[in-house]
Protein backbone atom coordinates (compact mmCIF):
# COMPACT_ATOMS: atom_id res chain seq x y z
CA UNK A 1 0.00 0.00 0.00
CA UNK A 2 1.02 3.60 -0.48
CA UNK A 3 2.70 5.05 2.62
CA UNK A 4 0.47 7.14 4.89
CA UNK A 5 2.11 10.56 4.68
CA UNK A 6 1.06 13.48 6.86
CA UNK A 7 -0.66 15.10 3.88
CA UNK A 8 -2.65 11.95 3.12
CA UNK A 9 -3.51 11.56 6.81
CA UNK A 10 -4.90 15.10 6.99
CA UNK A 11 -6.93 14.48 3.85
CA UNK A 12 -8.35 11.27 5.34
CA UNK A 13 -9.34 13.11 8.52
CA UNK A 14 -11.20 15.61 6.37
CA UNK A 15 -12.87 12.87 4.37
CA UNK A 16 -14.05 11.24 7.61
CA UNK A 17 -15.60 14.55 8.72
CA UNK A 18 -17.29 14.98 5.34
CA UNK A 19 -18.65 11.43 5.55
CA UNK A 20 -20.06 12.14 9.04
CA UNK A 21 -21.69 15.36 7.86
CA UNK A 22 -23.39 13.54 4.99
CA UNK A 23 -24.55 10.75 7.32
CA UNK A 24 -26.32 13.22 9.59
CA UNK A 25 -27.86 15.11 6.67
CA UNK A 26 -29.16 11.99 4.92
CA UNK A 27 -30.62 10.44 8.08
CA UNK A 28 -32.37 13.68 8.95
CA UNK A 29 -33.86 13.81 5.45
CA UNK A 30 -34.92 10.15 5.68
CA UNK A 31 -36.36 10.43 9.18
CA UNK A 32 -35.16 6.93 9.99
CA UNK A 33 -32.02 4.82 9.99
CA UNK A 34 -28.97 4.08 12.09
CA UNK A 35 -26.66 6.83 13.33
CA UNK A 36 -24.26 5.71 16.08
CA UNK A 37 -22.56 2.88 14.19
CA UNK A 38 -22.06 4.82 10.95
CA UNK A 39 -20.52 7.78 12.78
CA UNK A 40 -18.21 5.42 14.66
CA UNK A 41 -17.08 3.72 11.45
CA UNK A 42 -16.47 6.87 9.41
CA UNK A 43 -12.71 6.92 10.01
CA UNK A 44 -12.44 3.31 8.85
CA UNK A 45 -14.48 3.88 5.71
CA UNK A 46 -12.49 7.01 4.88
CA UNK A 47 -9.22 5.08 5.18
CA UNK A 48 -10.45 2.19 3.06
CA UNK A 49 -12.22 4.08 0.29
CA UNK A 50 -9.60 6.78 -0.05
CA UNK A 51 -6.36 4.90 0.62
CA UNK A 52 -6.50 1.12 1.05
CA UNK A 53 -9.00 -0.34 -1.41
CA UNK A 54 -8.01 -1.03 -4.99
CA UNK A 55 -11.13 0.22 -6.76
CA UNK A 56 -12.26 2.53 -9.52
CA UNK A 57 -15.51 4.50 -9.07
CA UNK A 58 -15.56 5.15 -12.82
CA UNK A 59 -15.33 1.42 -13.49
CA UNK A 60 -17.04 -0.06 -10.41
CA UNK A 61 -17.12 -3.62 -11.74
CA UNK A 62 -13.39 -3.64 -12.56
CA UNK A 63 -12.42 -7.29 -12.25
CA UNK A 64 -9.16 -6.64 -10.38
CA UNK A 65 -10.76 -4.56 -7.64
CA UNK A 66 -10.60 -5.54 -3.99
CA UNK A 67 -13.92 -6.67 -2.51
CA UNK A 68 -15.51 -5.09 0.54
CA UNK A 69 -18.43 -6.98 2.06
CA UNK A 70 -20.52 -5.04 4.58
CA UNK A 71 -22.04 -7.73 6.76
CA UNK A 72 -23.85 -5.49 9.27
CA UNK A 73 -25.87 -3.84 6.52
CA UNK A 74 -27.82 -1.53 8.82
CA UNK A 75 -24.81 0.81 9.02
CA UNK A 76 -25.08 1.39 5.26
CA UNK A 77 -25.36 5.20 5.63
CA UNK A 78 -21.58 5.25 6.14
CA UNK A 79 -21.10 2.99 3.11
CA UNK A 80 -23.31 5.16 0.91
CA UNK A 81 -21.68 8.35 2.16
CA UNK A 82 -18.15 7.05 1.54
CA UNK A 83 -19.07 5.79 -1.93
CA UNK A 84 -20.71 9.08 -2.87
CA UNK A 85 -17.71 11.11 -1.70
CA UNK A 86 -15.46 8.73 -3.64
CA UNK A 87 -17.42 9.43 -6.82
CA UNK A 88 -19.63 6.37 -7.31
CA UNK A 89 -22.77 8.50 -7.53
CA UNK A 90 -23.72 12.15 -6.89
CA UNK A 91 -23.76 13.43 -3.32
CA UNK A 92 -27.26 14.75 -3.96
CA UNK A 93 -28.52 11.18 -4.25
CA UNK A 94 -27.75 10.61 -0.56
CA UNK A 95 -30.91 12.57 0.21
CA UNK A 96 -32.96 9.73 -1.28
CA UNK A 97 -31.97 7.30 1.50
CA UNK A 98 -34.84 4.97 2.43
CA UNK A 99 -37.26 6.69 0.07
CA UNK A 100 -39.58 4.70 -2.19
CA UNK A 101 -37.83 3.81 -5.43
CA UNK A 102 -34.39 4.90 -4.22
CA UNK A 103 -31.27 2.91 -4.99
CA UNK A 104 -30.18 3.63 -1.42
CA UNK A 105 -32.28 1.20 0.55
CA UNK A 106 -32.20 0.88 4.35
CA UNK A 107 -29.93 -2.12 3.80
CA UNK A 108 -27.65 -2.44 0.75
CA UNK A 109 -29.37 -4.10 -2.19
CA UNK A 110 -27.09 -5.25 -5.01
CA UNK A 111 -29.98 -5.49 -7.48
CA UNK A 112 -30.55 -1.74 -7.13
CA UNK A 113 -26.93 -0.72 -6.57
CA UNK A 114 -24.75 -3.22 -8.47
CA UNK A 115 -21.47 -1.77 -7.27
CA UNK A 116 -22.04 -2.90 -3.70
CA UNK A 117 -20.58 -6.39 -3.45
CA UNK A 118 -23.51 -8.04 -1.67
CA UNK A 119 -27.02 -7.42 -0.44
CA UNK A 120 -27.07 -7.42 3.35
CA UNK A 121 -29.62 -7.13 6.08
CA UNK A 122 -29.97 -10.39 8.00
CA UNK A 123 -27.02 -10.32 10.37
CA UNK A 124 -24.30 -12.96 10.39
CA UNK A 125 -24.19 -13.74 6.67
CA UNK A 126 -21.50 -11.40 5.35
CA UNK A 127 -18.52 -13.33 6.66
CA UNK A 128 -19.74 -16.51 4.97
CA UNK A 129 -20.01 -14.56 1.72
CA UNK A 130 -16.55 -13.05 2.07
CA UNK A 131 -14.98 -16.40 2.94
CA UNK A 132 -16.60 -17.93 -0.12
CA UNK A 133 -15.32 -15.13 -2.34
CA UNK A 134 -11.78 -15.35 -0.97
CA UNK A 135 -11.67 -19.13 -1.27
CA UNK A 136 -13.06 -19.08 -4.83
CA UNK A 137 -10.47 -16.50 -5.85
CA UNK A 138 -7.65 -18.63 -4.48
CA UNK A 139 -8.95 -21.64 -6.44
CA UNK A 140 -9.52 -19.72 -9.67
CA UNK A 141 -6.42 -17.54 -9.54
CA UNK A 142 -3.71 -18.67 -7.08
CA UNK A 143 -1.49 -15.65 -7.90
CA UNK A 144 -4.28 -13.11 -7.44
CA UNK A 145 -3.41 -9.91 -5.56
CA UNK A 146 -7.00 -9.11 -4.61
CA UNK A 147 -7.95 -8.70 -0.99
CA UNK A 148 -11.33 -9.51 0.45
CA UNK A 149 -12.45 -7.37 3.35
CA UNK A 150 -15.46 -8.02 5.54
CA UNK A 151 -16.80 -5.44 7.99
CA UNK A 152 -18.90 -6.79 10.85
CA UNK A 153 -20.42 -5.43 14.04
CA UNK A 154 -19.66 -6.82 17.47
CA UNK A 155 -23.36 -7.41 18.20
CA UNK A 156 -23.43 -9.42 14.99
CA UNK A 157 -20.96 -11.85 16.53
CA UNK A 158 -23.89 -13.24 18.55
CA UNK A 159 -24.86 -15.06 15.34
CA UNK A 160 -23.63 -18.64 15.11
CA UNK A 161 -23.08 -18.42 11.36
CA UNK A 162 -20.20 -15.99 11.95
CA UNK A 163 -18.29 -18.66 13.82
CA UNK A 164 -19.06 -21.37 11.27
CA UNK A 165 -17.51 -19.13 8.61
CA UNK A 166 -14.59 -18.33 10.90
CA UNK A 167 -13.90 -22.07 11.30
CA UNK A 168 -13.75 -22.58 7.53
CA UNK A 169 -11.54 -19.56 6.96
CA UNK A 170 -9.16 -20.75 9.68
CA UNK A 171 -9.02 -24.23 8.19
CA UNK A 172 -8.27 -22.84 4.72
CA UNK A 173 -5.77 -20.25 6.03
CA UNK A 174 -7.15 -17.53 3.78
CA UNK A 175 -4.42 -14.93 3.81
CA UNK A 176 -6.33 -12.82 1.27
CA UNK A 177 -9.11 -12.24 3.82
CA UNK A 178 -9.13 -9.39 6.37
CA UNK A 179 -12.09 -8.88 8.68
CA UNK A 180 -12.71 -5.65 10.56
CA UNK A 181 -14.93 -6.01 13.62
CA UNK A 182 -16.59 -2.79 14.73
CA UNK A 183 -16.04 -3.24 18.47
CA UNK A 184 -18.21 -0.36 19.68
CA UNK A 185 -19.69 -2.29 22.63
CA UNK A 186 -23.33 -1.49 21.86
CA UNK A 187 -26.23 -3.09 20.06
CA UNK A 188 -29.87 -2.15 19.74
CA UNK A 189 -30.87 -3.75 23.07
CA UNK A 190 -28.04 -2.27 25.11
CA UNK A 191 -24.34 -2.78 25.89
CA UNK A 192 -22.89 -5.94 24.35
CA UNK A 193 -21.43 -7.08 27.66
CA UNK A 194 -24.95 -7.26 29.06
CA UNK A 195 -26.75 -8.67 26.02
CA UNK A 196 -24.15 -11.33 25.19
CA UNK A 197 -20.61 -10.93 26.55
CA UNK A 198 -17.94 -11.46 23.89
CA UNK A 199 -14.65 -11.24 25.74
CA UNK A 200 -11.98 -12.51 25.51
CA UNK A 201 -12.72 -11.67 21.87
CA UNK A 202 -9.17 -11.61 20.52
CA UNK A 203 -8.42 -15.01 22.04
CA UNK A 204 -11.61 -16.46 20.54
CA UNK A 205 -10.60 -15.47 17.02
CA UNK A 206 -7.09 -16.78 17.58
CA UNK A 207 -8.48 -20.10 18.79
CA UNK A 208 -10.26 -20.39 15.44
CA UNK A 209 -6.94 -20.07 13.63
CA UNK A 210 -6.96 -16.34 12.88
CA UNK A 211 -4.30 -13.67 13.23
CA UNK A 212 -5.98 -11.10 15.46
CA UNK A 213 -5.06 -7.53 16.38
CA UNK A 214 -6.86 -4.98 18.53
CA UNK A 215 -6.61 -1.33 17.53
CA UNK A 216 -8.26 2.02 18.12
CA UNK A 217 -10.74 2.05 15.23
CA UNK A 218 -10.97 5.84 15.28
CA UNK A 219 -7.18 6.17 14.91
CA UNK A 220 -6.53 6.19 11.17
CA UNK A 221 -2.79 5.68 11.60
CA UNK A 222 -3.22 2.69 13.92
CA UNK A 223 -5.69 1.01 11.59
CA UNK A 224 -3.47 1.61 8.56
CA UNK A 225 -0.55 0.04 10.41
CA UNK A 226 -2.62 -3.01 11.35
CA UNK A 227 -3.76 -3.58 7.75
CA UNK A 228 -0.21 -3.08 6.47
CA UNK A 229 1.20 -5.66 8.87
CA UNK A 230 -1.49 -8.18 7.99
CA UNK A 231 -0.78 -7.81 4.29
CA UNK A 232 2.86 -8.63 4.98
CA UNK A 233 2.01 -11.90 6.70
CA UNK A 234 2.47 -15.18 4.84
CA UNK A 235 -0.54 -16.80 6.47
CA UNK A 236 -4.11 -15.96 7.37
CA UNK A 237 -6.97 -15.30 7.83
CA UNK A 238 -6.74 -11.95 9.59
CA UNK A 239 -9.07 -10.01 11.85
CA UNK A 240 -8.78 -6.48 13.20
CA UNK A 241 -10.85 -5.78 16.29
CA UNK A 242 -11.40 -2.06 15.83
CA UNK A 243 -12.45 -0.37 19.05
CA UNK A 244 -14.67 2.48 17.90
CA UNK A 245 -16.81 5.03 19.68
CA UNK A 246 -20.43 4.88 18.54
CA UNK A 247 -21.62 8.36 17.65
CA UNK A 248 -17.99 9.50 17.20
CA UNK A 249 -17.69 13.22 16.52
CA UNK A 250 -20.79 14.28 18.47
CA UNK A 251 -19.80 14.22 22.16
CA UNK A 252 -23.34 14.27 23.56
CA UNK A 253 -24.28 10.98 21.87
CA UNK A 254 -20.93 9.15 21.94
CA UNK A 255 -21.14 5.70 23.50
CA UNK A 256 -24.91 5.77 23.97
CA UNK A 257 -26.70 2.66 22.71
CA UNK A 258 -29.96 4.63 22.54
CA UNK A 259 -28.60 6.25 19.36
CA UNK A 260 -28.03 2.90 17.64
CA UNK A 261 -31.13 3.33 15.49
CA UNK A 262 -32.20 6.88 16.26
CA UNK A 263 -32.19 9.91 13.98
CA UNK A 264 -31.69 13.50 15.12
CA UNK A 265 -34.38 16.16 15.18
CA UNK A 266 -33.90 19.27 13.04
CA UNK A 267 -32.64 21.15 16.07
CA UNK A 268 -30.19 18.36 16.94
CA UNK A 269 -29.07 18.18 13.33
CA UNK A 270 -28.20 21.87 13.29
CA UNK A 271 -26.23 21.46 16.50
CA UNK A 272 -24.45 18.31 15.36
CA UNK A 273 -23.47 19.86 12.02
CA UNK A 274 -22.14 22.95 13.76
CA UNK A 275 -19.88 20.72 15.86
CA UNK A 276 -18.51 18.89 12.82
CA UNK A 277 -18.14 22.07 10.75
CA UNK A 278 -16.22 23.71 13.60
CA UNK A 279 -13.67 20.89 13.41
CA UNK A 280 -13.10 21.32 9.67
CA UNK A 281 -9.90 23.00 8.64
Amino acid sequence: MEPLTEEIFKNLEQKARDIRISIIEMLTEAGSGHLAGPLGMSDIFALFYFHILRHDPKNPLWEERDRLVLSNGHICPVLYSAMAHAGYFPLEELKTLRKFGSRLQGHPHREFLPFVETSSGPLGEGLSQAVGMALAERIDNPVSEKYFYCFTGDGELDEGQIWEAALLAGKEKLKNLIVVVDRNNIQIDGPTDKVMPLDPLKMKWESFGWNAEEVDGNDIRALYQAVSQMKERKDGPNVIIAKTIPGKGIPEIEGKFEWHGKTPTKEETERFLEILQANKE
